[in-house]
């Protein structure tokens, strides 16, 4: 069962209870991400989630870590395009010390000047890292390309420059602009009951202030670009872009079930023909992402400098016939039950279930409804599928990306 509340400040919280499990995963969801952020701010929303790790008003950074580890439990963050999540996942027996420890990282972090300094260190060796795994930068790349430098376009690692001159003052204005308890939700999925989960978010959040929440407009648009970046390795990393329905969008279902035809399995178009005949990449495959106001398709591939063009040429060649030909019912029937078995698989996982329902009900203010969505998935037609395909496809806007030991490649 799944239950939620909303208090006077506006914070939500939702409940999945899974009778029988041992164990909770707890989350506390922020809608924003990079996509939120100025160009000064750049890079400041994964930052603050460092931070917010790095000391409480009771607890050093050490101690934070300590906290979680003395009760075997896990602990983390992840920053996204337009959400930051922060969970922790604990037995049952432990769930009031590890929720008591995951608030206070939220709510009371201190951001200590040392802590600080020492972090923009570490997240610059990130963006080193990022920039020495050739497969994550082309991805970045690609968003560059395709939504241009604001908004879903922007790294959310942040360029160093702007890292190393975030402030104290500087993450409190973001935070009191975008951590407002009408933009935040505190997920439980696991063994927890309503009344335990409802209890200590009454205990621990109540002092949660409302905040003065200020609603960021983006500006969407999506190029047809090609970027390349040439690095001294021995594979060249291509992706492409190209627009797909936005995450409220009736057909959304229906382009992630087109991408799975297209490059989401070992079956798939893309591996088949990329991979198993031609025998030009590893790795070869395609996803749809999709946002509150739009959404992209990405298709990947790693490849031998020298036949990059022919990787390119077999990838638009299987795109054409798809187009051309369309799709065939058994491709779409195995799609459909690739997604049905995604949505079961997940249904027994904690952390997954804290997450889908946490931001279902964080970026459209419902409750996820697993039998309404199986149900879609049931309805769904072949001729949705052509659809998606012809919107992805259809009007040949595309953008390129490509790292790797090569000068440029033709869109």
């Amino acid at each position: 069962m799944v239950y939620t509340k909303k208090y006077g400040n506006g914070l939500r919280v939702i409940v999945k209870e899974m009778p029988g499990l041992m164990s909770v995963t707890m989350g506390i969801l922020v809608g924003t991400g990079a996509g939120d952020e100025r160009d000064e701010e750049d890079g400041i929303s994964h930052f603050i989630e460092h931070m917010q790790f790095k000391g409480t008003d009771k607890r050093t950074a050490f101690e934070v870590s300590d906290a979680f580890d003395r009760l075997g439990a896990q602990v983390n963050a992840y920053t996204g395009k337009d959400s930051t999540v922060y969970y922790a996942k604990s037995t049952c027996d432990h769930v009031e010390e590890a929720f008591e420890a995951l608030s206070d990282l939220f709510l009371h972090a201190t951001y200590p000047e040392d802590e600080m300094e020492r972090e923009k260190g570490v997240v610059c060796e990130e963006i080193s890292m990022n920039e020495d795994t050739p497969e994550d930068l082309c991805l970045d790349l690609l968003a560059s390309a395709f939504y241009g430098k604001e908004n879903y376009g922007r790294n959310i690692l942040g360029p160093a420059s702007n890292v190393q001159g975030f402030t104290k003052e500087g993450i409190k204005a973001y935070k009191k602009a975008r951590y407002c308890p009408e933009n935040v939700v505190v997920s439980f999925a696991g063994g927890i009951k309503k009344e335990q989960a409802f209890a200590l978010v009454d205990e621990y959040f109540a002092e949660m202030e409302k905040g003065a929440f200020e609603k960021r407009e983006k500006t969407i648009i999506q190029s047809s670009n090609v970027l390349v970046k040439k690095k001294p390795i021995e594979q060249t990393h291509i992706a492409l872009a190209f627009p797909a329905y936005s995450r409220n969008h009736e057909l959304a279902d229906a382009m992630s079930a087109m991408s799975g035809v297209l490059g989401g399995n070992m079956s798939s178009r893309l591996f088949q023909e990329v991979r198993e005949k031609r025998g030009l990449a590893y790795s070869v495959y395609s996803y749809s992402s999709a946002l509150e106001e739009c959404g992209s398709l990405t298709i990947y591939a790693g490849v031998n400098p020298k036949k990059a063009n022919d990787a390119l040429s077999a990838i638009y060649a299987v795109i054409d016939d798809l187009l051309k030909n369309g799709l065939t019912e058994e491709e779409f029937l195995r799609s459909r039950e690739q997604m049905k078995s995604t949505l079961f698989f997940s249904n027994e996982n904690t952390s997954s279930q804290m997450v889908l329902y946490g931001k279902y009900l964080l970026q459209r203010g419902e409750v996820f409804d697993f039998e309404e969505k199986l149900a879609r998935i049931n309805r769904m037609k072949r001729d949705d599928l052509l659809s998606a395909l012809e919107f992805a496809f259809g009007s040949g806007k595309k953008s390129l990306a490509a790292v790797g030991n090569l000068d440029f490649l033709t869109l």
